[in-house]
């Protein structure tokens, strides 16, 4: 099963499907990581959601320092005020 329709108990509470709780490993107790993605909500594991956050920063050289960046346009945006 790649989908499932689940409906919204009284409380907002939600039953994710055995198929997909399987599917992915899922036991209870398991945290997942809830965001939006337009008008949908996507639900993956919070380790996921950090592997994709440094992701992010893997385009950035590693001689280059966003941290001395963002001081300095600070610095300057202060200078100007």
């Amino acid at each position: 099963m790649d989908d499932a329709t689940v409906a919204l108990g009284k409380q907002g509470r939600l039953v994710i499907p055995a198929d997909l709780r399987t599917a992915l490993g899922l036991k209870p107790g398991d945290h997942l990581h809830a965001r939006l993605d337009g008008n949908q909500i996507v639900l993956g594991r919070p380790e996921n959601a950090v592997a994709a956050l440094r992701r992010l920063g893997d385009s950035v050289p590693r001689t280059r320092s966003l941290v001395d960046e963002l001081l300095a346009e600070r610095r300057a945006a202060a200078a100007n005020e």
